[in-house]
């Protein structure tokens, strides 16, 4: 039986995952041994639906557990979360945003990799049908190269929970995983209850759209010879991300790099200064 305890309970993930676990019978080995949140009700909430043992601390299942889930609200709160238990090396799951500052993001991944932490999360998005396809697309020039895209998905700037960062994660990661992990540049501006971004990419340009309140996932990648795409489910994406996980557990390679998972977090700055400026404003290129 392979243990974990969830960290920052009050999103949708822990729900998820928690149910995968006690009725899918793929998950049938994992055992949380403990949930806890900062915000005592979303943990209390939990505890009455599913059972699971509430942690009055988060540091309380150090030296008790096989791997991490880290699902908080807030992405200040992942590093933080997960610092007390690295030098267990446990694999571990971390939600979007990884974190919110920059200079944070490379502390982060640098001490990971340095104790050869596997870790798996980010948006879920990733493990979408349509993502899937569109990637692979991508990769083998399927209706020939690309030539650029469009992409939308929800906002919610004024969240309590990081503002423009709680949400933002999900467009900016639809575009890495079809387009590439490093435009070079945004521009971004407001545009009634829209927010507009231009990812400059080296030989293309995507447009994103965020819809302040409006849960469409939408994404077009633009070709030589036509265009792909359409609405985005997630149908099966959070079992999936849960899948990856479930596969560190049991000894499992990472699927992504840590360079590529820390990417959104330097897009993300960038827009946010794009808004703020009115320019156009580099993506900050950063080693690990």
């Amino acid at each position: 039986m392979k243990k974990v305890a969830i960290l920052g309970c009050e999103n949708t993930h822990a729900g998820n995952f928690l149910e995968f676990i006690q009725t899918k019978p793929a998950f049938s080995d994992v055992e949380v041994v403990g949930i806890y949140s900062n915000e005592p009700e979303a943990a209390k909430k939990l505890h009455e639906q599913y059972g699971v043992p509430v942690m009055e601390n988060y540091t309380d299942a150090i030296g008790k557990i096989d791997g991490l889930v880290i699902t908080a609200r807030h992405g200040d709160n992942h590093y933080k979360y997960a610092k007390p238990y690295m030098d267990s090396g446990i694999p571990m799951f971390i939600d979007k945003p990884i974190t919110i500052d920059e200079e944070e993001a490379v502390e982060f991944m640098r001490a990971l990799k340095e104790k050869n932490i596997r870790i798996s999360g980010g948006s879920s998005v990733r493990h979408s049908d349509l993502i899937y396809e569109l990637k692979a697309k991508a990769a083998a020039e399927e209706g020939g190269r690309t030539v650029g895209g469009t992409v939308r998905a929800p906002l919610d700037y004024n969240s309590p929970y990081g503002g423009f960062y709680f949400y933002a994660q999900h467009l900016v990661e639809m575009a890495c995983e079809v387009f590439g992990r490093y435009p070079k540049s945004v521009s971004a501006c407001t545009s009634g209850n829209t927010k507009n971004v231009l990812f400059h990419y080296e030989d293309f340009a995507v447009s994103g759209i965020y819809g302040e309140g409006m849960q469409v996932y939408h994404i077009i990648r633009h070709t030589t010879e036509g265009a792909q795409g359409g609405i985005m489910e997630f149908g099966d994406a959070f079992c999936r991300e849960f899948e990856e996980f479930h596969k560190l557990l049991h000894g499992g390679e990472q699927k992504i790099s840590y360079a590529d998972f820390i990417s959104p977090v330097f897009i993300m700055n960038a827009i946010d200064r794009s808004l703020k400026s009115g320019k156009e404003e580099p993506v900050k290129e950063y080693v690990l």
